[in-house]
């Protein structure tokens, strides 16, 4: 993929709409159903609310770096207590396959997609730099400093 056609606020507006949507199908399932889970269902709400000010953060402006990496850590924090739910539980709390049904497929590429547009972007701000150097090159010499007779 060419991350020099992507342009940033493109980067940034697709991110912030990848966060916001896993934020309210986090949102969604702590209304419906996740509420009333111990500790689960707060962990919810606190991921909802982490989701949608980050969005909203971004959509203020070109973030720094540390503000990409707090929307990554979002996003790997869900993803990542989606797989221990389903293999390990998480604080006595364990789910099968994909349910509830479509949020979990729906969370799962949302999560996804906040990564590999963060991914995309931090190429894209890498190679904005690279292009920004002067190359670097071996010093030129003129024939007067080295010593050598003029052709």
């Amino acid at each position: 993929m060419n991350t020099r056609r992507l342009p940033t606020p493109a980067l940034r507006w697709a991110t912030a709409a990848t966060l916001a949507a896993g934020g309210y199908i986090h949102a969604q399932l702590y209304v419906d159903e996740y509420r009333f889970i111990h500790i689960i269902g707060p962990l919810f709400l606190l991921q909802a609310g982490a989701s949608f000010a980050l969005a909203a953060l971004l959509l203020l402006g070109t973030p720094p770096l540390t503000l990409r990496a707090a929307a990554a850590g979002v996003a790997l924090g869900a993803l990542g207590g989606f797989t221990a739910s389903r293999t390990v539980g998480v604080f006595g709390f364990t789910e099968r396959g994909l349910q509830p049904a479509p949020q979990a497929v729906l969370s799962l590429l949302a999560e996804t997609g906040t990564l590999l547009l963060l991914a995309t972007w931090q190429m894209s701000v890498a190679t904005q730099r690279r292009a920004a150097r002067p190359p670097v090159g071996p010093p030129i010499r003129s024939r007067a400093a080295t010593g050598t007779p003029p052709d």
